[in-house]
């Protein structure tokens, strides 16, 4: 009995503790600002799929000229994506339609691109959109922005 109460306790600190570093890992990541909810979805093909698959719900922070992705559900520090402003090519946006609806966000605007030849889909507010494409067009003279 005094086993199963150990073995018991020790799994509840330990999943107490998973969740303190799963929260403080936001913090941090969130501690310099600068960041907005955003869905990715990579290397998507040229005809989008509308059944949900492939989404990754995660928080993208602006750095400097780039836009680095984290997924949320991870215990990683590093970014998982990393996008560099000049590399950055909006090829256009759409609203969620079928299943994506229930896979992304309410407000979600899909925002699809390319970078460096990758085509990728993000997912985010209209206001998160409207930062984005600012910081987009906000690019030093002489770098090649295309936002459409």
């Amino acid at each position: 009995m005094v086993l199963a109460l150990t073995v018991c306790g020790i799994v509840v600190a330990l999943v107490v503790l998973g969740l303190f570093v799963f929260g403080l890992r936001r913090r941090l990541i969130q501690r310099s600002g600068g960041t907005f909810d955003c869905s990715l979805r990579w290397d998507v093909p040229d005809h989008p799929d509308t059944s949900g698959k492939g989404w990754s719900y995660g928080v993208a922070r602006y750095n400097g000229d780039r836009v680095e992705w984290y997924r949320v559900f991870s215990y990683a520090y590093r970014p998982r994506r990393v996008l560099e402003r000049a590399s950055i090519e909006v090829a256009g946006r759409r609203l969620p339609e079928g299943e994506e609806e229930l896979a992304l966000l309410s407000d979600a605007v899909i925002l699809t691109c390319l970078h460096r030849g990758t085509r990728l889909e993000l997912a985010m507010s209209e206001d998160a959109l409207t930062g984005f494409l600012a910081w987009l067009e906000a690019a030093p003279p002489g770098q090649r922005v295309n936002v459409a």
